[in-house]
């Protein structure tokens, strides 16, 4: 092998290993982002999989890791570009997150903090607790005029101790696109209860039960109602969803998805399935820690902003379900992002759903990886067993383990919505 093909190997190899992140990290965040549907940012140049990666020239290789750079560029061009046309509903939180602007949360509020908030300038608007998981919270809306950075920082000095933060919004990480053809998946056992907290569910006769928890909700929405149309093609027998947009400008919010787990607890459904991302917030993080100690299995994507992206939430809470995709050859997406670890990898490409108005479209994200993860996981719930033993018999059914696709591949032939 002669000194460039050594090169070319050599910087190959550690393209992929930026890609496999670390033994379960790919990412998403602020999102996947395309806020309820934007265009698919994956360039093809460099669609393939890291297996072309050694026969292309040093260039190739530099296209390669320029493509991961652009990618996490793009994800802040969009963000910028979507508090921008929201000034008067998003803002900038203190990690430069978007955010519902001129609102903060206050976790486990009581007299005293509340007063002390009120003396500062922050006006109480809402206190309550997330159904079904015990958990309580106050929005206070931040004093007039105030950046949200700067008042989250004076409300902490006001309550030290206390648990405060921004309403981060969260963002579907996948697209639909042009209409196209498809065939029925292969047989696998099926049926199971799966819950979607995205958008509103329309057209799906799965659909079991429907909750808004944003302004103008359930409103349908494209990604929500491709995510049942895969489902069902899935075998999947019911459908729960929550819908956390509806025409909410600051719709995906972490009070909204909390507020849906909790709504999903009082159904007793098995499973949840979100294909959102965004950033760590305490209120989700608890949110989704009291949904697993209730035995719910919470199932989520990793986000399509490449592996130069920061670690998407909710998929790297502990004990989510953090699922990547892959093509139709196997091969994990080129803009599949990160969590914290990773468990699985599902379709995320080179697959189909019925929507409606729309007939059968193409789609691509690792949003439709996430719920086929749990309509497998879903299944064996279904037949009776266990959370943990389901993800056993799931575990047993995965195809070609590694770094890059976790404990492997679930229904890999599910690539065609009903």
């Amino acid at each position: 092998m002669g000194r460039r093909s050594e090169m070319c190997a050599g910087l190959a190899a550690l393209v992929m290993a930026a890609f496999a992140a670390p033994a379960g990290a790919q990412l998403g965040l602020p999102g996947g982002l395309d806020p309820l549907g934007a265009i698919d940012r994956t360039r093809g140049a460099v669609s393939g999989a890291a297996e072309d990666v050694v026969d292309r020239s040093l260039s190739g290789v530099s296209a390669i890791v320029g493509d991961a750079r652009q990618l996490a560029q793009d994800r802040l061009g969009r963000l910028r570009d979507f508090v921008s046309a929201r000034r008067d509903s998003v803002d900038w939180d203190d990690r430069h997150e978007p955010a519902r602007a001129g609102e903060l949360l206050l976790l486990d509020p009581d007299v005293e903090s509340l007063a002390r908030a009120a003396d500062t300038g922050f006006a109480l608007i809402e206190q309550g607790e997330i159904g079904d998981l015990g958990i309580a919270y106050a929005r206070l809306a931040t004093p007039r005029g105030e950046p949200l950075a700067r008042a989250i920082a004076q409300l902490r000095r006001a309550l030290p101790g206390h648990e405060i933060t921004a309403d981060q919004l969260h963002f579907p990480s996948g697209t639909a696109s042009a209409k196209a053809s498809g065939r029925p998946a292969a047989a696998l056992p099926k049926g199971g209860t799966v819950g979607v907290i995205d958008g509103g569910i329309a057209g799906s006769d799965r659909l079991a039960g429907q909750g808004a928890f944003a302004t103008g909700g359930p409103k349908a929405n494209d990604h929500a109602s491709a995510i049942a149309s895969l489902l069902k093609g899935a075998g999947t027998a019911r459908i729960y969803g929550a819908d956390v947009y509806g025409t909410d400008p600051a719709g995906g919010n972490a009070l909204a998805i909390a507020r849906a787990l909790g709504w999903m607890a009082a159904q007793r459904v098995p499973v949840v399935s979100i294909s959102l991302v965004g950033p760590a917030n305490p209120l989700l993080a608890r949110a989704v820690g009291a949904a697993r100690a209730r035995g719910i299995v919470v199932v989520a994507a990793v986000g399509n902003d490449g592996a130069a992206a920061p670690p998407a939430f909710p998929a790297s809470y502990t004990g989510v379900i953090a699922v990547t995709g892959v093509d139709g050859r196997g091969r994990v997406l080129i803009e599949a992002g990160k969590a914290a670890h990773l468990d699985y990898a599902a379709p995320g490409a080179d697959m189909t759903a019925l929507v409606p108005g729309k007939g059968r479209i193409g789609l691509r994200g690792t949003s439709f990886a996430a719920p086929l993860a749990a309509a497998r996981i879903a299944a064996r719930i279904g037949q009776g067993k266990d959370a943990g033993a389901a993800l056993q018999a799931a575990n047993g059914e995965a195809l070609a383990p590694s770094r890059r696709t976790g404990r492997g591949v679930l229904c890999m032939v599910c690539r065609t919505g009903e």
